[in-house]
């Protein structure tokens, strides 16, 4: 059963910085893309915040470009998201999302991970 994994988060002052980590891991199967999603305090549902595929190729949130950079390791099968310049509506539960084919028929699945908190305060 192939499974996400996050770590990094936690408190950090305004204008501080935080890299996010996302492991994949369990079973045999193979990425196509990895992205973050975040769920901000009071709010029902999540957001993009950046995406990362096989290739390389990146996409962000206009509230993120420039600050946020995403990147994997392909062969620890890990997303990374450093994080500058936090600002305190970036607080919100981060969540790692993978599209991953797997078993005999290739069959794509996405996943989501338990999600990690980061907040942004003084």
């Amino acid at each position: 059963q192939v499974r996400l994994v996050e770590s990094g988060g936690g408190l950090v002052q305004p204008g501080g910085s935080l890299t996010l980590s996302c492991v994949a891991s369990g079973g045999r199967f193979r990425l196509d893309a990895m992205r973050w999603l975040r769920q901000a305090p009071g709010m029902q549902y999540v957001t993009h915040v950046a995406t990362i595929t096989k290739r390389g190729s990146t996409d962000y949130a206009d509230s993120v470009r420039g600050r946020f950079t995403i990147s994997m390791d392909t062969a620890k099968n890990t997303a990374y998201l450093q994080m500058n310049n936090l600002k305190p509506e970036d607080t919100a539960t981060y969540y790692c999302n993978a599209d991953i084919r797997t078993g005999m028929n290739n069959q794509e699945k996405s996943l989501l991970g338990q999600g990690t908190q980061v907040t942004v305060s003084s």
